[in-house]
């Protein structure tokens, strides 16, 4: 069953994918990030750094490492341990969360954004597209890196908590993953994207929100809905 599908399945070259994209004319593009817009995972990543770099104390770094042990054996859900890899920094000031990531992101995940897929966002802006990025991974790395694609603050929806007087605290705000994306996007006001990209079944909902739904670099589940689906795919890492 899966060979069949994966045969049935379009793979896009990045001519063909950037050239659907544009024919559409989109005045509303969503992205998801990691895996879509870049190779590496900003969130995992910058748990690792920050536990690596003495950003939290010992007990915490103890606690949110049983959580994802505990999460990698199925037994903590996708959403929980993304609340919790923000809830982790609470105590902290915001500024230096900020002045953290930036480091990070420069240091592990700017070499590994897609140049394709920069590309294609830039062209989109200039057509005057909305874009939006949602994403799991914590707002202060998503904020960093979409300075780089050009999208605002106020069109970034990722896991997000409460910031009081300056310090993170650890009242969760949003988690877009799974369905949660897809709320979130309800909420801010997007109801019927022209153009969806994404790279997991974490993408789904809100891929299938989208006009034309557009995997990059699927995960082998998404494959198998996007071969059902009719989705041609894109791949920038067999691309480049």
């Amino acid at each position: 069953m899966l060979e069949s599908l994966e045969m049935e399945l379009k793979i896009w070259s990045a001519e063909e994918m950037t050239q659907a994209v544009c024919s559409l004319n989109p005045r509303i593009a969503v992205f998801d990030c990691d895996g879509t817009l870049w190779g590496g995972d900003a969130g995992l990543g910058f748990m690792e750094w920050s536990l690596e770099h003495g950003l939290v104390s010992r007990g915490m770094s103890d606690w949110i490492n049983a959580r994802y042990r505990l999460y990698s054996v199925g037994e903590v859900d996708e959403s929980t341990i993304c609340g919790e890899m923000v809830q982790m920094y609470a105590g902290l000031r915001e500024s230096e969360m900020r002045t953290a990531v930036a480091t990070f992101y420069h240091e592990q995940i700017a070499a590994t954004v897609f140049p394709v897929m920069r590309s294609l966002v830039k062209e989109l802006q200039k057509a005057g597209t909305e874009l939006w990025a949602v994403s799991s991974t914590n707002n202060w790395a998503i904020e960093e890196g979409m300075k780089e694609f050009g999208i605002p603050a106020e069109r970034i929806l990722a896991t997000e908590v409460r910031v009081v007087n300056g310090l993170v605290a650890g009242e969760l705000i949003q988690i877009p993953s799974g369905e949660g994306k897809r709320t979130t996007l309800l909420k801010a006001g997007v109801t019927a994207p022209d153009a969806v990209f994404g790279n997991s079944i974490h993408d789904l909902a809100m891929l299938q929100m989208a006009k034309q739904a557009f995997p990059i670099n699927p995960s082998e589940e998404l494959r198998v809905i996007a071969a059902e689906a009719g989705w041609p795919v894109y791949l920038p890492q067999e691309a480049m």
